[in-house]
């Protein structure tokens, strides 16, 4: 299988978020990639290894600190225009300097959407911190990017529920672009829910091995969630090759693997829909090292 595939949900290497260091060993992560910053060429030759086009690389905030910065995201998109786009990460707390970021980054920079964990601030998506947020979403047309379903680090999974949380801003802001990263799991069937009801509600696969997708999720995809479905990896949790592979070897049929079709639209198509990316250039890595 031949085709473009885009991660919508990619972490810089390097980087060390205290409630996430379980997860990542949990997960059997590759250490080389989570001890040491990779340069744009390293992170693009990674892609080209694995066959991936295009990423969606976020910063991060947490509460009361900076862990990587939407300026030094900035710098893996200025290297790689057509192949790396940022999401933009704010500081919760202070709404007005998060919409202000937001804007720059998004005017400037050409950021491609904004991206909170709730489990990270402990706030579910309803709350009146994210609302301004919302509101400069539509303003620009970028999709707000959150995750879905419990969390691997020792946090309370209850922010990450779709419904009522999901649910409730799809009905409150109609317009907004909401991509619920992680499947949901193990509210899967609620997450399929919302994406069938909403018009702009989608759901990513990030942080799962698609060896382990839930028949849930493949009988949504094969069916009314075909155009409501994006690949992602929660790199470098999940490594771009194995998660690649994977999906080559999906079978077919709604409840072992997805259909030659659908695969297109969820490895990319709807992807670079939603977020509006550009075809991408393939300059050689070795040009930029």
């Amino acid at each position: 299988m031949s085709l473009p595939v885009v991660d919508v949900w990619a972490n810089p290497t390097g980087i060390y978020i205290p409630e996430t260091a379980r997860l990542f060993a949990q997960s059997h992560a590759d250490p080389e990639l989570g001890n040491r910053r990779h340069t744009p060429a390293e992170v693009i030759a990674k892609m080209d290894e694995a066959g991936v086009s295009q990423i969606l690389l976020a910063a991060w905030n947490r509460p009361g600190s900076v862990i990587f910065s939407n300026e030094q995201v900035a710098e893996y998109t200025r290297a790689y225009p057509t192949r790396i786009f940022g999401l933009v990460s704010v500081d919760l707390h202070d709404p007005v300097a998060a919409v202000k970021e937001l804007d720059h980054y998004v005017r400037v920079e050409g950021f491609k959407g904004l991206r909170v964990v709730p489990w990270l601030w402990n706030l579910p998506p309803t709350d009146a911190h994210y609302w301004p947020l919302y509101v400069k979403c539509i303003e620009l047309d970028v999709p707000f990017c959150t995750q879905i379903g419990h969390t691997g680090p020792l946090c309370p999974s209850e922010v990450g529920r779709p419904i009522p949380y999901i649910d409730e801003i799809a009905l409150k802001f109609p317009a907004l672009k909401i991509v619920g990263g992680h499947l949901g799991y193990p509210w899967i069937g609620e997450a399929v829910s919302v994406a069938w009801k909403h018009e702009n509600v989608y759901i990513d696969t990030s942080a799962w091995s698609p060896k382990y997708y839930p028949p849930e999720f493949f009988t949504f995809a094969n069916t009314t969630g075909r155009k409501k479905v994006m690949f992602g990896t929660n790199f470098p949790q999940l490594g771009w090759k194995a998660c690649v592979d994977a999906v080559k070897e999906l079978g077919t049929g709604t409840t072992k693997g997805l259909r030659e079709d659908v695969v297109r639209d969820f490895m990319a198509g709807n992807a670079r829909r939603v977020f509006k990316l550009p075809e991408p250039t393939f300059e050689g890595a070795a040009s930029r090292l």
